[in-house]
């Protein structure tokens, strides 16, 4: 087969890594959301769901989320951000799901 250990060793980290972090989900959350705690608040959240990825301010107030980790626990998040019980205030949250890439680690304010 001509396999190095070195090569079967990282294929079968990333199937593993694959079957724990199956998608992503950018979500941009407008409204009164930057310099209120908003980023801090998502972080929790994320952390407590077991989720990797960041909270960002955009130049045009928006936050940009960025999560990775099981289907279900990612729409738990969006749920979050829509729920109300956000600080600041909350006026939209769009949303784009695509495959995990795997390229993250920990969850960051930015």
């Amino acid at each position: 087969m001509g396999d190095t250990p070195e090569c079967v060793i990282r294929h079968l980290r990333s199937l593993r890594h694959h079957s724990e972090v199956d998608v992503r989900l950018n979500a941009w959350v407008r409204g009164r959301v930057q310099g209120v705690g908003f980023r801090w608040w998502t972080r929790a959240r994320a952390l407590e769901l077991d989720l990797v990825g960041s909270a960002s301010n955009r130049p045009d107030g928006r936050v940009e989320v960025v999560a990775e980790g099981s289907r279900e626990k990612c729409e738990q998040l969006l749920e979050a951000l829509r729920s109300g019980d956000t600080p600041g205030h909350v006026e939209s949250v769009g949303e784009q799901w695509s495959a995990a890439r795997g390229d993250l680690t920990g969850f960051v304010e930015r």
